[in-house]
């Protein structure tokens, strides 16, 4: 369903370290909103959720709700290192339209609750 590169589960370990919690697990999913109509979320949460589909992947627990896992099918998340400093980046195939700062995105069967920007 979802790739997590090397890159970017270094990453998120290196962030759950200074969390100080084991039991911590990333929570990728969708959610209304942006230009595009759908915006990505990651963070942690200690919780697994019925609805939750559960990717074990670069030592890394992932959780996806099951409304966003169509939407998710196929991402590959990357941490990328610049002059400019870090961040994540996800390259989703389902998307066909993008927000010109790229934070949010259409799909062909999901168009979202657009914002104004």
């Amino acid at each position: 369903m979802i790739t997590i590169t090397d890159a970017a589960a270094a990453q998120v370990q290196e962030m759950m370290k200074e969390e100080e919690n084991e039991n911590l697990k990333l929570r990728v999913g969708v959610k209304g909103g942006g230009c595009s109509g759908l915006s990505y979320g990651m963070g942690f949460d200690t919780e697994v959720e019925e609805t939750d589909n559960v990717i074990e992947q670069n030592g890394l627990s992932v959780l996806v709700d099951n409304e966003s896992a169509d939407v998710l099918e196929g991402v590959v998340i990357d941490y990328k290192q610049n002059m400019m400093g870090g961040g994540f980046t996800i390259d989703n195939p389902n998307a066909i339209a993008n927000c010109g700062c790229g934070s949010s995105f259409k799909t062909a069967t999901r168009a979202g609750t657009p914002e104004d920007c």
